[in-house]
Parts: C-alpha cells; structure tokens; sequence
C-alpha cells in the first residue's frame, strides 16, 4: 500500500468538539508502532542468556508538512501555538485504506530550510504520552 492519501487530524482533549481536524499539506508519515524494550533475565544454571519484553518507548514521531504559512488556520501557525502553549492534543492517523490510529501527545514544530529548487517543509514532532489505539477498517 502506498502512503498517498494517509491523513492526521488533531482535537483539544474535553475542547468543544468530538471531530478530529484535519491538518493539510501532509507529505511524510512516520513509522508508528512500539519496540518493547529486552530484558535479560537469565537464571544462574542456564547454559545462555534468556530475555523477556520489559515495556516499550513511544517516543517521538515526526510529521512533515508542505510549509504555508498564509492563514490563521494553516497547520503551521495553528501547530506553532499549541506548541507554544505545550497544549496536550490527541491524534488521528488514517491511512488510505482506512486503518485510524488514535494517540495523544505534546507538539513541536520546526521549519525545514531550503535551497534552490528544493521545497521548504515543516516537521511536526509529537512526543507522544498515551497508548496507540488502532481501529482496523471494516
């Protein structure tokens, strides 16, 4: 499946509404998932090491984003307040065949620079503070 047509929408937790807004320009989505970490856990007669899954690390993910900056309502202007205001936001991801992630997490934004003949981008880094919760199309 190709990334084209994977969207992210974000809403203000307990804010006026329940629909997630989405956020234009998307050009780049990350690797979504959780690397639990391994645990050696070897008891003293074993011949080799043993492991286990300890917890995983969400961390961070980045978003990048065709750069505009020409409204009140571009993702750029509206990302760089919550970020400034370090405003908790949940977050949708939908890929094109439907599948919706949902998660919560802080904002950072960063725009890219550029060169000749080369678009200038902004990256959306979210560290993300919830569990990943996917719904699966039907």
């Amino acid at each position: 499946m190709l990334a084209n047509g994977a969207k992210l929408g974000y809403k203000v937790p307990g804010g006026s509404g329940s629909t997630y807004i989405d956020l234009p320009g998307l050009k780049e989505v990350p690797d979504l998932g959780v690397e639990k970490e391994r645990v050696e856990n070897t008891e003293l007669t074993a011949k080799n090491k043993q492991y286990e899954y300890g917890i995983g690390d969400l961390g961070e993910l980045t978003y990048k984003f065709k750069y505009e900056n020409k409204s009140e309502t571009s993702p750029y202007r509206v990302m760089r307040k919550y970020a400034d205001e370090n405003t908790l936001l949940d977050f949708e991801e939908t890929m094109a065949d439907e599948t919706k992630t949902h998660f919560s997490g802080q904002v950072s934004v960063k725009r890219t620079g550029g060169a000749v003949n080369a678009a200038v981008e902004f990256e959306l880094k979210i560290a993300v503070s919830s569990d990943f919760s996917t719904v699966d199309p039907v």
